[in-house]
């Protein structure tokens, strides 16, 4: 498993935070590791007073099942 990394892509834009993608190599699905980059890349920008674009899928339908975190979306890039 040496140099697969499971990944979460963002960039900063203006204010905010956008979460682009999660990439969780095939070898280590299934272990719960985009769900924890999804959970890191929420609190992070909650810490930082940032709102969040999503644009990543898993990320939205992550915080589909997580309605606590409806309040730092940035509701001009829904």
């Amino acid at each position: 498993m040496d140099g697969e990394l499971a990944t979460l892509q963002y960039r900063f834009y203006k204010n905010d935070i956008a979460l682009m993608h999660t990439h969780v190599p095939e070898r280590l699905k299934g272990r719960g590791l985009a769900t924890a980059l999804a959970n890191f890349g929420l609190e992070w920008a909650k810490s930082q007073n940032k709102k969040v674009m999503v644009y990543c899928p898993f990320v939205s339908s992550y915080l589909k099942k997580r309605p606590e975190y409806n309040y730092l979306i940035d509701k001009n890039y829904v």
